[in-house]
């Protein structure tokens, strides 16, 4: 009995320990645009801080996997589950070194009306001197933070895989591992509902009066208190940690407890047996074998092909559930808190049930190599079938004037170096603003000064604009010159095309997920079992090395490389890019990138 609590002791504490590794993760994740606009960053670097978790991981990945499988592992999962702690608290602390958040903006603080189109000549460059922000390069904190995260990490997975199917039946190791997977997936959900609630709260909530915050979460110049998610996720690791130091260094396998000599304590009270207990090797021993088990590991053929398989699938989901939020936010015109909820709460819960189910399938009809590596193809090609739909759900570009429509009203993209149109030539406007309004005939304007309004009532968000020149050169209704603040909405039609988008997202989510746990299985039943634990964990460096660190910045580059118009930082360089649905401020572009996305 005392075997069969520490069985179940194990199996509780690693799912927690994988829940919790799985929340942080997925809020860095979820996190990316508002650390994104927060550091002033473009996305192919952003890319690269995210990669920073697979460079810390895969310096000590594959040494971990061999020389652990041979040491203390539950102990080494508790450190591990430290350094993750550590690592996100590292992560977050730059918010209380930067200051407060400030944006550009031309809502005045007060109730008087306020002039904004001025005829005066164009002064297209502030004369004010260049002062470099002092916390321009903290961003280099979340850099290592991320990596530190990466190395602790290491230990959990492979040696926690090893250590239960070494202790379990071949026929329950298949489904404690689908168990262990389904559990993991409530962290992510967790995660990107905790992305979503912080993503909602200002950044320097508690240190500002919000009432004079001018801007919505829908705002492309919003930043979400990033930093929050951070410090939960930190505690929660910690927490994770400390059952694994009460655990045994190996246990019995399961249905042959009674053949076993009855046990001793040893000097630290553990319970150890002579079938379980072996001296220990020193490292040179250890390592004397590592090359030689390195090579007829990957001398294996279907092992290696299993490798190379899951290493394309990997780049895919990784470029995919870093820039998700973002391209619902771009393409669909949702907001980042609302991004994260909807993957949170729609495709997260449903990955969870189809792993589960395969899981379950391999238990109940006994399938072996074969049958599951079949099943796992046939589930992974009709999930890419469905993707293919997704290129038909887009929506129309946001009818912003001077990018994608004329002053006029004239779709299509238009933009060739300037904003300026006869309606706002005599206006003393800069070339950089971002501060969009909408009018109503649907055209959203990058300022009130470029869409040419002379006067404004109201307060803060209230704020109307009135006399503006641009509004009426361009077909408004009869007697509106006025424009109100932020971006104009999206049409109906861009509504159920998202709705389409996000049906079709489930339902290849839930087919993929079946093939999950019977890829895993094949490829820990394709090896020899003293070679599971460096077959994990080679696959795991192989993955992140070639998948999980490249693939965030080519997919940022791509961003990157179809914005049409930079914003300019305050000292010179380009800066960080948003479209008007919402990035980083200071910036206006047209992207067209992955899934045809078109926005502006």
């Amino acid at each position: 009995h005392g075997r069969t609590s520490k069985n179940i002791l194990f199996i509780v504490a690693l799912s927690f320990a994988y829940f919790s590794k799985a929340l942080s993760g997925t809020y860095m994740k979820s996190a990316i645009t508002q650390i994104e606009r927060r550091f002033d960053l473009s996305s192919s670097l952003i890319g690269l801080i995210d990669g920073s978790f697979e460079m810390g991981n895969l310096l000590f990945l594959a040494v971990v996997s061999h020389f652990g499988a041979k040491l203390h592992r539950p102990k080494l999962i508790a450190v591990g589950c430290f350094l993750m702690a550590v690592g996100s608290f590292l992560t977050g602390l730059p918010h209380f070194f930067m200051g407060r958040y400030t944006f550009d903006t031309v809502i005045q603080g007060s109730m008087n009306d306020s002039v904004y189109c001025v005829p005066v000549c164009l002064c297209m460059i502030p004369s004010v001197d260049c002062v470099r922000d002092s916390s321009s390069h903290m961003w280099i904190y979340v850099f290592l933070g991320n990596a530190v995260r990466g190395i602790g990490e290491t230990p959990v997975t492979p040696l926690g895989i090893s250590y239960i199917d070494d202790f379990a039946k071949a026929e329950n190791s298949a489904f404690y591992i689908a168990c262990l997977q389904t559990i993991t997936l409530l962290g992510p959900m967790f995660g990107f509902l905790l992305g979503s609630l912080c993503a909602s709260l200002y950044v320097d909530i508690g240190y500002v009066d919000l009432e004079t915050v001018t801007i919505t979460p829908k705002d492309a110049r919003w930043v979400g208190a990033w930093w929050l998610g951070f410090l939960v996720s930190s505690v929660i690791m910690l927490l994770s940690g400390i059952p694994f130091w009460f655990l045994p260094r190996s246990l019995p396998k399961q249905g042959e407890e009674s053949k076993l000599p009855p046990s001793t304590p040893t000097q630290d009270g553990t319970e150890n047996s002579d079938a379980t207990s072996h001296q220990a090797m020193t490292l040179a021993e250890i390592a004397k074998g590592f090359i030689p088990s390195l090579k007829k590991l990957l001398s294996t053929p279907a092992y290696f092909l299993l490798l190379c398989g899951s290493l394309l699938k990997f780049n895919s989901f990784i470029g995919l559930l870093t820039f998700k939020a973002k391209y619902m936010e771009q393409q669909f015109g949702q907001s980042a808190a609302r991004a994260n909820f909807l993957i949170g709460v729609l495709n997260l819960p449903v990955v969870a049930v189809g792993i589960f189910l395969g899981g379950l399938l391999m238990k109940r009809y006994k399938l072996g190599v074969v049958s599951g590596a079949q099943l796992s193809f046939v589930t992974s090609f009709m999930a890419y079938l469905l993707l293919l739909l997704q290129f038909g759900t887009k929506c129309d570009n946001v009818q912003v004037a001077g990018l994608t429509v004329s002053y006029n009203g004239t779709p299509g993209v238009v933009y060739n170096g300037n904003l300026w149109s006869e309606c706002n030539r005599d206006c003393s406007c800069l070339a950089g603003e971002w501060d969009p309004v909408c009018s109503d005939n649907g055209i959203t304007y990058t300022s009130p000064c470029l869409a040419g309004c002379s006067s404004s009532t109201g307060y803060g968000k209230n704020t109307v604009f009135h006399n503006c020149s641009c509004v009426l050169s361009s077909s408004a209704p009869e007697g509106s010159m006025s424009v109100i603040l932020g971006q104009c909405p999206r049409s109906r039609e861009c509504s159920r095309s998202f709705t389409s988008y996000m049906a079709v997202s489930v339902l290849s989510s839930f087919i993929n997920s079946l093939g999950t746990t019977p890829g895993y299985m094949v490829i820990i039943r394709c090896i020899k079992p003293e070679l599971k634990s460096l077959a994990l964990g080679i696959q795991t460096l192989v993955m992140r090395t070639l998948g999980g660190i490249p693939a965030p910045v080519y997919f940022g580059a791509l961003i990157d490389s179809t914005c049409l118009r930079w914003g300019i930082k305050k000292c010179g360089g380009r800066g960080a890019f948003h479209c008007v649905c919402g990035l980083v401020p200071m910036c206006a572009c047209v992207c067209v990138c992955v899934h045809t996305l078109r926005c502006v």
